[in-house]
């Protein structure tokens, strides 16, 4: 935002002094400000926001390399605002930015943007204070009950295989899907999935869908000759999720959370 002339001098001044810390090169140094001591300001604001960003964008910046990495940092510094006072939330502005404001030079990989989420996904999962808002056995029937997926969860799809993406490494798209979740002991998990299981995860997701239900929607949606082995099989993945962590049990019956209280009751007594 340019400084207006109806402005006072001391405002139209600070505007002049962050424009010329945001972008150093198409802003001229304000009058009266020493050139040492306009650079370190420079340099250290920069170099803040670049370190929040290279906490959660590693593999980004090593395949685009110094100089790309530099630009496209430089361009979300001068020119994105941003919303939050958190330090923690830099790296979602980013992906903002990314998303809304950056027009992609041809000089950058198609996939930036993709490469840039994956990552940033890591830092959203840690973080969340999500918790399951519903009563859950553990033990439940997945199949005929209603699973209940890990709060803390992303059913991801991607036009590029994100998660193969080094430096060096020639990436051709590919319809990716990928289940990220946070375990039990607290660390994110990653693993590719197939059409099926993320169509699984999105049918479970609102919570109303017996593992059944969902599977009989699969099963028809396919036109699959085999219903019953949609059902077995659909059977056996809800179970290995559930022992990874991506899905909680079922949600508990009244009887169970009677049971569960009159338990919790006993051992307080």
């Amino acid at each position: 935002m340019p400084p207006s002339p109806t402005r006072p001098e001391f405002q139209r001044y600070q505007f002049a002094f962050t424009a010329h810390i945001r972008d150093p090169k198409a802003n001229p140094r304000p009058q009266g400000v020493e050139a040492r001591r306009m650079k370190i300001y420079s340099t250290l604001l920069y170099d803040n926001i670049e370190g929040f960003l290279l906490a959660c964008f590693p593999v980004l910046r090593q395949v685009l390399g110094t100089r790309r990495w530099t630009r496209l940092v430089r361009a979300f510094f001068s020119t994105h605002r941003c919303r939050t006072p958190y330090f923690r939330q830099i790296p979602d502005e980013f992906i903002q930015f990314l998303q809304n404001e950056w027009n992609a030079p041809e000089t950058y990989p198609p996939w930036t943007l993709a490469l840039a989420h994956y990552e940033w996904i890591e830092l959203v999962l840690s973080v969340s204070d999500r918790v399951a808002d519903r009563d859950i056995d553990d033990a439940g029937d997945l199949v005929d009950g209603l699973p209940v997926l890990n709060p803390v969860l992303a059913n991801l799809h991607y036009d590029w295989p994100v998660h193969r993406i080094g430096p060096r490494r020639k990436i051709r798209p590919a319809d990716t899907c990928l289940l990220v979740f946070r375990d039990a002991a607290d660390q994110v998990q990653f693993s590719e999935i197939n059409a099926f299981t993320a169509r699984l995860l999105t049918l479970l997701e609102s919570g109303s869908l017996s593992g059944r239900a969902a599977l009989e929607r699969i099963a028809a949606e396919s036109r699959h000759p085999d219903p019953a082995l949609i059902l077995q099989a659909g059977g056996a993945l809800l179970e290995d999720m559930r022992a990874r962590g991506a899905i909680l049990g079922t949600a508990g019956s009244p009887a169970h959370a009677r049971r569960r209280a009159g338990v919790s009751g006993d051992a307080a007594q």
